[in-house]
């Protein structure tokens, strides 16, 4: 708001009374940052930050998937899948019941029980389908930022899609386990001023501090994402 302003003093005292050139209205303009400001929201090319600050890429277009849920005038700021650890369970089942067959077949080749050994094949079967859904589902699960709003789409034949309005966002915060911080995931918890919350806790999100950083920034400094983008769209 204070570059704002002073971008927008700095323009009419330089004005001599009487001129009627013409300018464009306050809400078209950007507030001019500094190239130190811009420093630490900017990344190199192999993906490094150029300054102290720590903020993730912008993507330039979303998914398809994740396109069909944002209207014209929304503003795009990211998409995530959540991190690989949340198929850790899954996978860990998957492995179970692969040596858990391996064995039974052996033990049931000794025996001459040919019939249980397909039970078991049948079982297992169920079970790794069940494993590549997990996977399929996870796959498709997006966490979404837009100027507007964070969104949480998930489900593969039943689509849910939770929605929670940056301006409604009362506190937010994320929390990390010892593992977490080892490998780097978090779980994010937002809270409202409403007493029913559709979007309230995402967990095992990746990069939980860029994130954070990306979601704080879009709510409270959006002049200075709109600055980086155009900035970034002028040196292209």
């Amino acid at each position: 708001m204070g570059a704002t302003a002073g971008a927008a003093s700095g323009g009419s005292g330089g004005r001599p009374p009487g001129d009627n050139a013409t300018t464009a209205p306050l809400g078209d303009e950007l507030p001019n940052f500094t190239e130190e400001e811009l420093a630490g929201l900017r990344f190199d090319a192999s993906g490094v930050p150029l300054g102290p600050r720590r903020v993730l890429p912008l993507e330039d277009e979303p998914s398809a998937m994740v396109a069909r849920y944002l209207f014209p005038t929304e503003r795009y700021r990211g998409e995530w899948k959540r991190h690989w650890v949340h198929l850790t369970n899954p996978l860990l089942i998957g492995v179970f019941a692969t040596f858990a067959l391996g064995y039974l077949s052996g033990f049931l080749a000794k025996q001459d029980v040919a019939g249980m050994w397909v039970v078991a094949v049948v079982i297992w079967a169920l079970v790794m389908s069940w494993v590549a859904w997990t996977v399929a589902d996870w796959y498709f699960d997006r966490f979404i930022l837009t100027n507007k709003r964070l969104m949480l789409v998930n489900g593969l034949i039943t689509r849910k899609v939770a929605m929670m309005p940056l301006l409604k966002v009362t506190d937010m915060k994320y929390e990390q386990s010892p593992l977490g911080r080892m490998l780097n995931y978090g779980t994010f918890v937002l809270e409202s001023a409403g007493q029913d919350q559709a979007l309230s806790k995402v967990d095992h999100m990746p990069n939980p501090n860029e994130l954070y950083l990306r979601i704080v920034e879009e709510m409270y400094e959006p002049a200075a994402v709109e600055a980086r983008l155009g900035r970034e769209a002028e040196e292209e």
